[in-house]
């Protein structure tokens, strides 16, 4: 069961940073002036997807306390890892992100150290 829970946090979490970055891209660039960036940041906090996004990373949060009442941190803790691969994947998917040498680099280096 503490699997399920780290792969549901995994889900929640990516869920809420592409919501986010959608809604952030949507919104066009931040003002420069502090009365604009207030409204900005208002707007986006009252926006029902970034609602969800903010929702999702609570229910992350969740998901990892119950993960943990049954495996110890360090054996836990490198599957967050797996957050940025999944995020790069998903990011070049939904947002045309490029997939650089380096990020495949630093990708192999996670997966490798995932599975030390």
């Amino acid at each position: 069961m503490a699997y399920f829970f780290i792969a549901l946090m995994l889900v929640l979490t990516c869920y809420g940073q592409l919501v986010i970055k959608w809604r952030v891209n949507h919104a066009g660039a931040l003002p420069a002036d502090l009365p604009g960036q207030a409204q900005y940041v208002f707007a986006l906090l009252t926006s029902p997807w970034v609602i969800s996004g903010l929702m999702a990373a609570f229910l992350a949060s969740v998901c990892w306390m119950l993960a943990l009442t049954k495996l110890d941190l360090s054996r836990a803790y490198p599957f967050t890892a797996l957050s940025f691969i999944l995020i790069l994947l998903s990011s070049a998917l939904l947002f045309n992100d490029a997939i650089t040498p380096g990020k495949l680099i630093g990708t192999a280096l996670i997966i490798g150290g995932v599975c030390v």
